[in-house]
Parts: structure tokens; C-alpha cells; sequence
């Protein structure tokens, strides 16, 4: 059963909130970010390049940046620049990366900074506090399993629980739970990962025929 978001303990906490370009999630992460704010945490958002600049059919570029932008009454963080000084300010409790696509892993599974929400990222480390992951992915049971696993076994990074979505038809893709999202936060704060981390998504889906997934592979 979920927690009732009124009886979590984040009033007075200050999260990052990372933004990634898995565009088709941005409509189930904008009710997560409302309720997070409904608990009195400040929610600081990041932003990738692609969130920015990118127009898909989920909406116009920097589109969803400006309403989250609106929603948390924080100036987003949109640059490498802007990241960087999140560290020695000891700015943040936690940083979250919702959603976090498979590029974004296994660029922080390498260590790299080249974006505001792996640089923010970085920053959060540096500070011994925790970062918490939603993953998004078609590929996270493919190459990106690897980085997966050894991001699961970093100290300070915590998982919203994930399954695969959608199974019969992308059989690597993984997407995490986002209404688990509030109560992965308060668990992390306390250094401690969310159970059960793997849970099944897709059980309210019809299971296809063998014929019907050959079709869809030819």
C-alpha cells in the first residue's frame, strides 16, 4: 500500500529535482512534483538539454520546463555552470532524477558531468547525500542492465521501485513506479532503499499470442 502523501516527512527538506528527456513520462512525473510541493519540501527543478530544446509530440520545447519551472516557484537550474555551485552551498537534502532515461544512466554509471542534472548529480554526491533515480528506459534490460546493476550497488543511490511496462512488445524496457517516488525520497534521506525495488507493471495488460509477437517482430 502507498503512503498518504500528508503523512510523509519532507516539510522543510530541499530537493533537486532532475529532468531528463524520456518525453512520454513528463505527464506521470508533473503530478508527482505537485505533491512533493504539497508537503511543504522545496523542489529545486534541473533540467537536461533535451527538456529545453527538444519538441516532440508530448509537447513544444522547454514546455514542460516552463510549467514545472511555474509549479515549484523556483528558478530552474539549466546549465552545467548552475549545477557546479550546488555542492559547496550544501543546497540540497536529495536529488531526485525523474525521469531518468538510459543515456543519463549509463553516463552517470561512467562518471560523466556533461549535463545540469549529472553535474547536480555529482554536486549531491559530493555532499554525502542521496540520489534517487526513476528510471525510464527501452533499454534497461539490454546494455544498460550492466549500469543499472552497478548503480544499485553505488553508495548513495537509491532506486524507485521499477518493472518492465510493457513486456510482450519492448521486452527491455523498464519505467519505475512514480507514485512511489515521495516515499522513495523520505526512505532515502534515511540511507535506506525502498522495498520491494522490483515489481510487476504490466499485469493488467492481455498476455499476446505467440503469433501476435511474431507479427510485431516481423
Amino acid at each position: 500500500m502507498k503512503r498518504d502523501v500528508k503523512s510523509l516527512t519532507l516539510e522543510g527538506k530541499t530537493i533537486g529535482f532532475g529532468v531528463t528527456g524520456s518525453h512520454c513520462t513528463y505527464e506521470e512525473v508533473y503530478p508527482i512534483i505537485e505533491q512533493l510541493v504539497e508537503t511543504k519540501a522545496t523542489v529545486v527543478p534541473v533540467f537536461s538539454h533535451s527538456v529545453q530544446t527538444v519538441s516532440t509530440r508530448f509537447g513544444e520545447a522547454g514546455e514542460w520546463a516552463a510549467k514545472i519551472e511555474r509549479l515549484t516557484g523556483q528558478k530552474a537550474i539549466t546549465s552545467i555552470p548552475e549545477a557546479e555551485p550546488l555542492g559547496p552551498q550544501k543546497r540540497l537534502d536529495a536529488f531526485v532524477i525523474a525521469p531518468c532515461t538510459g543515456s543519463s544512466l549509463s553516463r552517470l554509471a561512467a562518471a560523466n558531468t556533461d549535463s545540469p542534472v549529472l553535474m547536480a548529480a555529482k554536486s549531491t554526491f559530493r555532499n554525502d547525500r542521496p540520489v534517487i533515480l526513476a528510471i525510464s528506459t527501452n533499454d534497461g534490460l539490454g546494455l544498460n542492465l550492466y549500469n543499472v546493476a552497478k548503480l544499485m550497488n553505488t553508495k548513495n543511490i537509491f532506486f524507485v521501485p521499477f518493472g518492465q511496462d510493457a513486456p510482450h512488445v519492448k521486452m527491455n524496457s523498464l519505467v519505475a513506479d512514480m507514485t512511489q517516488l515521495p516515499e522513495t525520497i523520505e526512505w532515502a534521506l534515511q540511507k535506506r532503499q525502498l522495498q520491494p525495488v522490483l515489481i510487476e507493471r504490466w499485469q493488467n495488460e492481455r498476455k499476446p499470442t505467440w503469433q501476435e509477437t511474431a507479427n510485431h517482430s516481423e
